[in-house]
């Protein structure tokens, strides 16, 4: 990796050769042209690297995905279609029918979802703690058959910010990897290997891609968890796997690439869920400007949390940013140049207050989205968590007055005027 970060946001994963393209090339192709059967072979045997058809890997999103790579400080790295994908490959990656989880219940709400009905579908069961459990509860929340430990660096919506070291310590007393989602933060404002972290997610949608134009997802694995001292509880990554002649991912590819090689091989074979290698292109122009975009997302939050803490109307204001939140503490260690630029907050005046005041809003957009250039807010009771009932909703830290606004990159007095001035119309 460069030495400063904010070079491999603009160099990382792709360095042309002489008279090559300067950009990352859009290689928009299914397939790619063999002179010999037999070389093709070698490829679907995973005897040699290289590209046969895009469900699998492209050249495009290798490079993409290297960059984000080396952002995050990790070994190995795949791009899948979405977030959601990517939490999905992650975790049924190393862990499935008979098997069980333990995540935190403050998550984005399709996450929960995933693991609480669709995967438990699967024969998956997860336990879900608060993120500041205590150590006897989440020491409780363990059984002989978990496989994996997930929790979001900065909970969405909830704004709750992980203990990662902590529930790392945990997981690995256990002999069990930690995922992290760091879609909030990016690795401009953390780095959650560094932390303990095992494995790492990302919606790119987000602050990554920054501009709401295309959606996918990031999976970076460490390559620092010994598979192998743990052969029994995974035997995906350290017994033969069959639909590939008997290869173990573990021998061949080492601890630093075996983990995202099977991702690769065989859950991309069978799901399909690629990141088109147009999106990717997208991506890596939205990688360019990360390290410059950050800090005016977490500058806007700032200014806003502090601007609606003081307002009468307004009954609560959730941001780590803030002295005195709950989770300022623990901000100060794991992101000490700011978190990201997402403010949850309710309303004296409950659910009337939060529907009249984002009907009112000039500037911000009401949209089912976060974190990218432009300023939105979305009523998470009614739509990303409408599918929670209201003790699935408390758990996320979610009451039905929560507005969750995402503060983009404008001037940061034209969002505080629409701001007070929808506040004005209740």
């Amino acid at each position: 990796m460069a030495e400063h970060l904010g070079t491999t946001c603009v160099q990382g994963g792709y360095r042309p050769g002489d008279a090559e393209p300067r950009q990352v090339p859009i290689y928009q192709s299914t397939t790619w042209k063999y002179d010999t059967s037999e070389h093709m072979g070698k490829l679907f045997d995973l005897e040699e690297s290289g590209y046969f058809y895009t469900r699998l890997q492209n050249p495009t999103n290798d490079a993409v995905a290297a960059k984000i790579c080396e952002l995050e400080g990790g070994s190995a790295a795949m791009l899948t279609s979405s977030g959601q994908a990517a939490n999905f490959f992650a975790i049924f990656n190393i862990a499935g029918c008979g098997d069980h989880v333990v995540a935190s219940s403050a998550i984005y709400g399709g996450t929960y979802n995933l693991l609480a009905h669709t995967m438990k579908r699967m024969g998956l069961e997860c336990t879900f703690v608060a993120p500041d459990c205590s150590d006897e509860e989440l020491e409780a929340a363990f059984r002989p058959n978990t496989k994996a430990v997930f929790g979001e660096t900065i909970a969405n919506p909830a704004l709750a910010v992980l203990d990662i070291e902590r529930f790392a310590a945990a997981a690995h007393a256990h002999g069990v990897p930690l995922i992290v989602d760091n879609t909030f933060p990016t690795p401009v404002n953390c780095r959650p290997i560094e932390w303990g972290a095992d494995i790492v997610t990302h919606s790119t949608t987000k602050y990554m891609d920054g501009h709401g134009a295309a959606v996918g997802g990031a999976i970076v694995d460490a390559g620092r968890f010994d598979w192998n001292e743990h052969s029994d509880a995974f035997p995906g990554l350290t017994t033969p796997d069959v639909s590939y002649h008997g290869v173990v991912y573990t021998e061949r590819f080492g601890l630093e690439g075996a983990f995202i090689t099977k991702a690769t091989a065989q859950l991309m074979r069978d799901f399909g869920c690629i990141q088109s290698p147009q999106n990717a292109f997208l991506l890596n122009l939205g990688l360019e400007s990360l390290h410059v975009r950050m800090p005016q997302h977490c500058k806007n939050g700032q200014a806003v949390a502090e601007f609606l803490q003081q307002h009468p109307k307004i009954s609560f204001v959730r941001f780590p940013g803030l002295p005195g939140d709950a989770y300022h503490e623990l901000a100060q260690k794991y992101l000490p140049q700011g978190g990201c630029g997402v403010v949850s907050f309710g309303f004296t005046g409950g659910r009337a207050a939060a529907e009249q005041f984002m009907k009112s809003l000039r500037l911000a957009q009401i949209a089912t989205h976060v974190a990218d250039a432009r300023t939105c807010c979305l009523h998470p009771a009614n739509a990303t968590h409408r599918q929670m009932n209201d003790d699935e909703l408390a758990a996320c830290g979610i009451t039905p007055d929560m507005v969750r606004l995402s503060c983009g990159i404008e001037a940061t007095e034209d969002l505080l005027a629409d701001i007070a001035q929808a506040l004005d119309t209740i």
